[in-house]
């Protein structure tokens, strides 16, 4: 299939863009990695008048550390965060979760804001950005906006963002020391949007309970689901087999999951449970570190 007509923008400065935007507004769509927007167009369930490519923009591709965390630009590559040590070492639940974002062709294109931007409910990093209480920022003429993570997905492909702005960044937090991550998800092969999906990220204190648990799901609702009941349920926790089971069924208890030909909603609430309970697990393990050679004897 061929996409419909459109007039084609190639801007080489920010306020260019923004320029454009502001002209265009929802007659316009912005192309970053287009691993998304592409198939829409030819799909035709995308229709835009204009399209602003951004790629000119060099500006907006990076990683940086800033004010506890770690801010990732608009046209930073996902392979590129894929492959760095400051993401593997600072936010280790984005490292988990980004090499589950479709496949190597994909990633090289595909674009961390873009995910974020484009908001599909079985995508992976809007749910890492969900669980870990993060943030984007979104840039037009009128100004620039901080929008957190719980305000910016609203529904289904649809977020905070207004027509006339540009999501310019987005901020993930560092993880706390003694902490550990996992993101699990089910999936008909591998690349493909999931069915079900967990975000899990846990500290330990020094005697080893829980101080922070921050958990969202894919796959099971028009958004990313923040378990904020199982994440309290877990605090001051020690970890183990029950408390995580308990915190499973607590986060499959409070969704409301839908039906569609890849699997009911049922089968959604049910594995979404036994993922969460998987995650905690593994988290935990890493959040403990390997036993030290005294612990071993």
């Amino acid at each position: 299939m061929k996409p419909p007509r459109f007039t084609y923008h190639d801007p080489v400065a920010r306020n260019e863009t923004l320029a454009l935007l502001d002209t265009y507004g929802d007659d316009a769509k912005v192309l970053a990695g287009g691993q998304s927007l592409m198939p829409l167009l030819n799909m035709r369930l995308a229709q835009p008048a204009h399209l602003v490519d951004i790629n000119h923009l060099s500006d907006l591709a990076y990683i940086r550390e800033q004010d506890g965390g770690l801010t990732i630009g608009a046209l930073t590559r996902q392979r590129d965060v894929e492959r760095s040590p400051l993401i593997r070492q600072r936010c280790p639940l984005l490292a988990e979760a980004i090499r589950l974002v479709g496949h190597p062709p994909i990633r090289s294109r595909g674009t961390v804001c873009g995910s974020l931007a484009h908001a599909d409910p079985a995508a992976e990093l809007p749910a890492v950005l969900l669980a870990l209480g993060g943030y984007v920022r979104a840039e037009s003429c009128a100004g620039v906006r901080t929008i957190p993570a719980a305000a910016f997905f609203l529904d289904q492909l649809l977020t905070a963002l207004t027509p006339k702005e540009l999501l310019t960044e987005a901020w993930f937090p560092t993880a706390p020391p003694r902490s550990g991550a996992a993101f699990i998800e089910i999936s008909r092969r591998h690349g493909d949007y999931a069915l079900a999906g967990v975000a899990a990220q846990i500290t330990l204190s020094a005697d080893g309970s829980v101080v922070a648990a921050n958990l969202a799901l894919i796959g099971v609702g028009v958004t990313p689901v923040r378990a904020s009941a199982a994440e309290t349920l877990l605090i001051g926790e020690r970890p183990g087999e029950a408390i995580f089971t308990a915190a499973g069924r607590q986060a499959s208890a409070n969704l409301d999951p839908f039906t569609d030909i890849h699997a009911s909603a049922a089968y959604r609430r049910y594995v979404a449970g036994v993922l969460v309970s998987r995650a905690l697990t593994i988290a935990a393990e890493r959040a403990a570190g390997p036993l030290t050679a005294e612990a071993t004897h």
